[in-house]
């Protein structure tokens, strides 16, 4: 019972700091998290200590002042008034503000964070995780509803389609951004099942390279993209964000050169010239050709090598070597990848970027050019290079002899034919089909499996490491010792959630946007691609929300109005693949066997006109014209939003008052006197009490939760730290 109880409540705990100070001796770690207590009980936050794992505190905090609380929010409704994202005036008093639209849960957390996280001239506590002198400061986190995630994950268990309102309750427990990410996923799914069907039907009647299915799935892939951005609008509208990324808070990072008066809000701005960002972009095109270069080379490396190992060598051990490409890609491409997103990255930082929603737009492009190399390049060369000119490149991979010749037994064994080579017809198909089938399912395990094995191992390698280390008496005393028993249960819980992962929706837009491409490239390969991304659209859907709620710890609610960058990328892949899907279809148009390595059957003007003249010069210049346009800031568009900026503001300084949006003073905390103890303690004797009160009263102030920890590091700090005061 005590077991069910801690999981259905959460003490009234809103938000958990995890404090590790493994590393740092016992006077310096004393003091920062004094410091910490005392910033965080300035921006009105109420704090309990308990221990934590491994060396480490959990703090937990909730809001302690309301009116402070209230006014912040108040603050953020009024700041997305006066820039437009909030069509309704906010009313005159902070109360009828909060009592005319209520707060969800999203809001509430999100107001939280802000209060711990923002700059202290912006009102906030400045605490940033690892970061400065709050290194030991590991992760900020709230704590999962464990009654709500049971049935979240059982509603959706039993169903095909998820109504507006599912997404509305995503987006009122973990935010716009999240909730955009299962928006588009069961947008794409819906969209699905007439590519699903008519790819079925084309692959009993019309086979392989289908100009009509190529036709067909080209037009899907447009409309899709077309109505998700109608889509966004609309869910931008009804969530009340539209227009929320022009007023995303400045990076800590970001260094400014000047400073300027805005022409539409008159405020002072700290920039950095645009054309100097715009010479420091370029150098993402000498990061593209190495990024191609370099991955490029490895994958068609080791694209020869398989070749000649499967369709050249004909020596002992062929069975075992043709895996040899395989584990080379396997080990070397993720830590190429990895090299050249440090790269990436390093030149993301480079750059310069105010926001942080415009830093990780930037950072999410460049990270494509490496995932659009590793995802489709290997198809491309067997459709554009292996099957065209295999009979003109397969007599020269015998340079590739090096990786059999230790097991052949004669020379005749690693030399390629040099007359009527016969390429495997069936070698595309089977590529797309791993890719689409094979690969998803690995992906899956990857994603959702492993991590689950491994912290179940992990959790047990500590408790046997534990035992051993009770077993010789050099163990420390248990993270449990101070543990009450009506909060054991629950501590446990927040321990356990502590050590999970951060989750990023990034990585899973990432997967639905390559997945995209396959089936924008590549499907007519293989008609049957959309009949398999069906079915794992709909197992994603739900493994990602069991892998919010079980897997890694609960999100942070951050805003957003679209999928950002993904947008693009999957507007980029819609218009390559009219142009690819249009060349395989010439290709293969004689009964799907294509040049057969012969590219003397490959008439170079028509394919160009398949090509070009399929409007495809049009939809490019049409894109660029586009992005270019939505670049630029006319005159008159500036006019509008300075006329529609300056009323907003009037109203507020003419009704509401100047000093609506000032930074209010810090929250002075209520003295602790005779008095008032003695009436606190007769209201308690008014009042029912429980487990969650008694877990708020053990620490008054932030003083005492200072001391509770100062006491907790100097019991439960590592012998060496010790040693060294």
């Amino acid at each position: 019972m005590a077991h069910n109880s801690a999981l259905q409540s959460n003490f009234d705990v809103d938000y958990v700091i995890t404090y590790r100070f493994a590393d740092t001796n016992n006077l310096d770690a004393r003091d920062r998290f004094s410091e910490l207590m005392q910033v965080l009980a300035r921006v009105g936050l109420a704090t309990e200590v308990r221990n934590g794992d491994n060396c480490s505190l959990l703090v937990f905090i909730r809001v302690g002042s309301e009116k402070r609380f209230a006014h912040e929010v108040y603050r953020s409704r009024v700041k997305d008034w006066l820039h437009g994202v909030r069509a309704a005036e906010p009313a005159k008093e902070t109360h009828d503000t909060l009592a005319g639209q209520d707060l969800t849960e999203a809001e509430r957390f999100r107001t939280i964070h802000r209060l711990i996280t923002s700059p202290i001239d912006e009102g906030g506590a400045g605490v940033i995780p690892k970061e400065g002198r709050w290194k030991n400061v590991e992760s900020i986190f709230p704590l999962h509803d464990h009654v709500f995630n049971k049935e979240w994950i059982k509603k959706w268990s039993t169903m095909t389609f998820l109504k507006v309102e599912d997404l509305d309750q995503i987006r009122d427990r973990f935010g716009e951004k999240i909730a955009y990410y299962f928006a588009f996923t069961q947008n794409y799914f819906a969209f699905l099942i007439f590519p699903a069907a008519f790819g079925f039907a084309s692959w009993v009647i019309l086979g392989s390279f289908s100009p009509i299915y190529a036709l067909v799935n080209g037009l899907w892939c447009v409309t899709l993209v077309e109505y998700w951005k109608r889509q966004e609008l609309d869910l931008s509208v009804r969530w009340g964000v539209k227009g929320v990324a022009g007023i995303q808070e400045k990076r800590r990072d970001f260094k400014h050169e000047k400073e300027i008066k805005d022409p539409v809000t008159g405020e002072t701005l700290q920039v950095f010239p645009a054309t100097k960002r715009l010479s420091r972009q370029l150098l993402q095109l000498p990061f593209a050709l190495l990024a191609a270069l370099a991955l490029g080379t490895l994958i068609a490396t080791c694209f020869g090598i398989e070749i000649f190992l499967s369709e050249v060598y004909s020596g002992p051990g062929k069975a075992l070597l043709v895996f040899l490409p395989t584990g080379l890609l396997t080990t070397l491409v993720p830590t190429l990848t990895t090299m050249l997103t440090t790269v990436a990255t390093r030149l993301n930082d480079y750059e310069n970027w105010e926001t942080s929603e415009n830093y990780e737009s930037a950072l999410t492009q460049k990270i494509f050019v490496l995932n659009f190399i590793t995802s489709y390049l290997p198809i491309f060369l067997t459709a554009f290079v292996y099957v065209p000119f295999g009979s003109l490149v397969v007599p020269y991979l015998d340079i590739f002899s090096l990786t059999a010749k230790p097991f052949a037994q004669n020379e005749k064994e690693l030399q390629g034919p040099t007359t009527g080579f016969v390429i495997n017809p069936s070698r595309l198909r089977n590529q797309v089909i791993y890719f689409t089938v094979t690969a998803q399912i690995v992906n899956f395990g990857l994603e959702t499996i492993l991590p689950y094995v491994k912290r179940r191992g992990f959790s047990k390698y500590r408790e046997m490491k534990s035992e051993k280390a009770a077993q010789k008496g050099g163990a420390g005393p248990g993270v449990t010792i101070d543990d009450l028993p009506e909060e054991a249960e629950f501590l446990k819980r927040v321990r356990k959630e502590a050590e999970l992962d951060v989750y990023d929706v990034a990585t899973d837009l990432r997967e639905m946007v390559i997945q995209f491409g396959y089936l924008s490239l590549f499907s007519v390969v293989w008609p049957l691609t959309p009949v398999s991304f069906i079915i794992n659209n709909w197992i994603e859907l739900r493994s990602d929300a069991v892998k919010i709620c079980v897997e890694m710890q609960r999100p942070t609610p951050y805003r957003a109005d679209s999928i950002g960058p993904w947008l693009d990328s999957l507007e980029f892949l819609a218009w390559l693949g009219s142009i690819t899907t249009a060349a395989l279809a010439y290709l293969f148009s004689n009964d799907g066997l294509g040049p057969d390595g012969t590219p003397a059957a490959i008439k170079g003007w028509a394919l160009l006109l398949t090509i070009f003249f399929s409007e495809h010069i049009y939809l490019l210049v049409r894109w660029g014209v586009r992005l270019v346009v939505s670049k630029v800031d006319s005159p008159g568009m500036e006019k509008e939003r300075a006329e529609r900026f300056m009323v907003r503001k009037r109203y507020l300084q003419d009704s509401l008052g100047e000093d609506v949006l000032d930074v209010p003073p810090s929250f002075a905390e209520e003295k602790i006197t005779r008095e008032s103890l003695e009436e606190d303690a007769r209201q308690s004797s008014l009042r029912t009490t429980g487990p969650r009160d008694h877990f708020w009263s053990r620490q008054r102030t932030w003083a005492e939760s200072a001391k509770v920890g100062g006491n907790l590091i100097e019991k439960m700090a590592p012998k060496e730290s010790k040693k060294q005061q």
